[in-house]
């Protein structure tokens, strides 16, 4: 017994003495000396990588403009811009860049066009061309096409374009020499759209002449190349316009003003129903349906001679 009290008394002083060296190092770590000591510099840790779905590209970085450069500054308006201004109504597109040669400055987007009374043509669709060919054609349908129409009927409201800027060769032949649409510098015109509804195509033969006769003298004295019926196969539909720069100031005018066919020409055929009979007919009027070979001379001879034999 005596001995088991020894080792209890001992084993509390023992802890006694643990709790006392326990406080005093707490107080000395938390003096400046011991934050001092503890302050040195610890290995850096290992930087975090995100997995390659969640991390973005390098491009999405790229596309945000530097916020330290200055910001961009739009172009004034062209001296072509500020004249077409006061006559159309466009959207001012700048320079275009295509592929090769394709391309053209000081581009626009001609949406109508302001007639001297203050109405409005429309262009349907829009037509994208170089200032220079859009200001052109402005001038052409203000001063000259809509005069013409007011002319023969209602006033002009809708210019039909079939095509403007396309990146292609003439006549989308392949391989063949840029186009003028590729460079902005062309329109291709099917008809207009008069206030009452009415559609004048050019290409129509029915159409009035001598309307089509005044547009296309107009059109081939503003215009550096006309093209149209009879020119070459690819302008039976529509009539092409462009400002084309040639040597000694040669302009391109071939439009045919072509005339209904007469009405013996418009003639149907003969209908099945008149069979074989009917198309011979009609194959061999009966004006040209050969007479009868004439008989020789020497059986008109032998006749004579019979009859009289036969009277004596």
């Amino acid at each position: 017994m005596k001995a088991t009290a020894a080792m209890v008394v001992l084993l509390l002083a023992a802890a006694s003495a643990l709790a006392q060296t326990g406080a005093q190092t707490g107080v000395a770590a938390s003096s400046p000396r011991a934050r001092s000591a503890h302050s040195a510099p610890q290995p850096r840790s290992t930087p975090l990588v995100l997995p390659e779905q969640f991390a973005p590209p390098q491009e999405v970085y790229a596309s945000f403009p530097d916020s330290d450069g200055a910001a961009a500054v739009p172009e004034p308006p062209s001296a072509c811009q500020l004249r077409l201004a006061k006559r159309a109504v466009f959207q001012a597109l700048g320079t275009l860049v295509g592929p090769g040669d394709c391309g053209a400055p000081d581009a626009v987007q001609l949406q109508g066009v302001v007639l001297p009374d203050q109405t409005k043509v429309a262009l349907t669709p829009p037509a994208t061309l170089r200032c220079p060919m859009a200001e052109q054609l402005a001038d052409w349908l203000r001063d000259d096409v809509a005069p013409t129409l007011a002319e023969f009927g209602p006033p002009l409201r809708v210019l039909d374009n079939f095509d403007s800027y396309e990146c292609r060769g003439r006549n989308r032949v392949r391989a063949a020499a840029l186009s003028e649409h590729g460079r902005a510098d062309a329109i291709d015109v099917r008809g207009f759209r008069l206030a009452d509804g009415r559609e004048i195509n050019l290409t129509d033969v029915n159409a009035a002449k001598d309307l089509r006769q005044k547009i296309r003298s107009s059109a081939c004295a503003r215009f550096s190349t006309v093209l149209g019926p009879g020119s070459d196969g690819y302008h039976e539909e529509h009539i092409h316009l462009d400002l084309a720069e040639r040597r000694n100031g040669y302009k391109l005018c071939q439009w045919d003003l072509r005339e209904p066919p007469p009405p013996a020409q418009a003639a149907s055929a003969p209908t099945d129903q008149a069979g074989e009979q009917g198309e011979q007919a009609a194959a061999n009027p009966e004006s040209e349906v050969p007479l009868p070979r004439p008989r020789p001379l020497a059986a008109n001879l032998t006749n004579s001679r019979t009859k009289k034999s036969e009277t004596k």
